[in-house]
């Protein structure tokens, strides 16, 4: 931007009211955003997503840590987190067009909940954009999941930890907006 952008050059909007101290953001505020930060990182609309607090509340454990893992548990989560795609929308994409298999059958949902010991395998129809989707990611890799690219599929070795779950979030926020 030039030096002459107004946007630059005020630190408050534009407009006749911009001047106008700005309200602080409010607890429940700072929930909501919270929430819809996740919901947006996850792909998961509203109703969805409240099935799987409900989901979690139900589960011994941490709630929030298990919100997270529901949400982690995902198969296009898991094929995000293995580096088959650049991105969890195409994962779904991916899924919804029949491209990767769960334990040998096809799955084209991408919500489906991959149980520990599950492998999911990219079939014959997306191997190379899958082989080179791994090239590009590099080595990195989840703790939770076995790669092998060889076959081109993923193992889950276990449920993951809220450690291991490297995305900037405070779960404990989403927990007291639903506690309401």
């Amino acid at each position: 931007m030039s030096t002459k952008c107004a946007v630059e050059r005020r630190q408050y909007p534009p407009g006749e009211h911009g001047q106008r101290m700005r309200r602080r953001t409010t607890e429940y505020g700072l929930q909501l955003r919270e929430k819809q930060k996740v919901k947006r990182i996850y792909g998961v609309l509203e109703k969805q997503f409240r099935r799987y607090f409900d989901r979690a509340s139900r589960q011994k454990g941490v709630t929030g840590e298990n919100l997270l893992r529901l949400l982690e548990l995902r198969l296009d989560s898991i094929v995000e987190r293995a580096g088959f795609v650049a991105s969890r929308n195409e994962a779904r994409q991916q899924i919804g067009h029949r491209h990767f298999t769960v334990n040998g059958r096809i799955v084209n949902i991408p919500s489906y909940s991959v149980r520990v010991g599950d492998v999911v395998a990219a079939r014959d129809s997306i191997k190379d954009a899958v082989k080179t989707s791994l090239e590009r990611r590099g080595g990195d890799s989840v703790p939770w999941l076995q790669v092998s690219p060889e076959q081109l599929s993923v193992t889950l070795l276990e449920a993951p930890t809220r450690e291991s779950i490297a995305i900037p979030i405070q779960e404990q926020l989403i927990v007291e907006l639903y506690s309401k």
